[in-house]
């Protein structure tokens, strides 16, 4: 089974790479990714020498037509796993039209690609802020209404249902999973856990965005990357399944826990003005992947996160070259 994984070397793309290298032998895996800002060609460094020809990377975007069919005319791919997307929030305020142009039409160009090539099936990997916030109860599900809050958001979900309706259309076995926060190693420094650990090993101030009282429902990437294996081999055509690991935290609280860890001090942190469009907190309901899939995440943020604050302090020529 050979898998097209698009922005495999982003931070979940590249970590499902080594993920499915490692854990389903003979699958061969193509990853195209553009290495626009957030795509690094060193978080999937090694894996050529280790996989051999079960391993190859192609560097094209996704939006073009013309490199995409000349990749599918290459191999006959099972499945698409779509992880290519600009994806941060500010940047997607400051810049909406690069979020469109992969977000959006990079998802179409594949879409259509796969479905006249013969591709078996297309996994969407989108995300919870396609829900936009929730109170202070209840959490989202499946079929909770969509309503984006940023660019970012509104590009996923714009892509979510292109996606659905290829199924519709065409017949095209598409998947889409909904995930909330994740975090792990070779996740990009903007992001709020790397981005408050390398700024504490550094004793530089570590900015919280308004009160800090935003509630984010965390999973380690490796639990989402079992849910998207699960989700690919054996979830229904047309559906979408939510991912999450029912781990809430509040913003303040997870950035005293890695002053805590680090031992460093509380007065590192900086209050800063609150984010555009900033939703007040997410939760998933993921009963539908746990009760269809057999799938249950194996983390929690409270045992885990200590060893991925190691992962950065161990790793540091990786973000060295990332950050100033």
């Amino acid at each position: 089974m050979r898998l097209l994984v698009t922005g495999g070397c982003g931070f979940i793309g590249s970590n499902f790479i080594r993920y499915i290298l490692q854990h389903y032998d003979p699958e061969f895996v193509t990853n195209v990714d553009a290495l626009t800002y957030a795509g690094n060609i060193d978080n999937v460094a090694g894996l050529a020498e280790q996989y051999g020809e079960r391993y190859e990377f192609l560097n094209a975007d996704i939006a073009n037509t013309d490199l995409i069919d000349e990749v599918m005319r290459k191999h006959h791919f099972y499945a698409v796993i779509n992880f290519a997307a600009e994806s941060h929030v500010d940047r997607s305020i400051n810049s909406p039209r690069n979020f469109i142009h992969t977000n959006v039409a990079g998802t179409g160009v594949l879409l259509d690609a796969a479905r006249r090539h013969g591709v078996r099936r297309f996994v969407q990997i989108s995300t919870d802020e396609v829900y936009g916030s929730l109170g202070p109860e209840g959490r989202f599900s499946e079929q909770s209404p969509l309503d984006p809050s940023s660019p970012y958001s509104s590009s996923k979900a714009g892509a979510d249902l292109l996606a659905l309706a290829f199924h519709k259309t065409f017949g095209l076995e598409v998947l889409v999973t909904r995930c909330s926060n994740n975090y792990g190693p070779y996740q990009f420094p903007e992001k709020l856990i790397p981005l408050m650990i390398l700024n504490a090993l550094r004793d530089r101030k570590l900015p919280v965005y308004g009160d800090g009282q935003n509630v984010r429902d965390w999973i380690h990437v490796e639990d989402h990357c079992s849910a998207i294996v699960a989700v690919l081999l054996n979830g229904r055509p047309g559906q979408v399944y939510n991912v999450g690991a029912d781990c809430e935290m509040k913003n303040l609280d997870l950035v005293g826990m890695i002053l805590d860890y680090l031992r460093k001090p509380k007065e590192l942190i900086e209050f800063v003005t609150d984010r555009l469009g900033h939703d007040r907190r997410y939760a998933i309901d993921s009963m539908k992947i746990r009760e269809e899939l057999s799938w249950k995440p194996l983390h929690r943020i409270d045992q885990a996160l200590p060893s991925v604050i190691d992962w950065y302090i161990a790793n540091r020529a990786w973000w060295e070259k990332l950050v100033s």
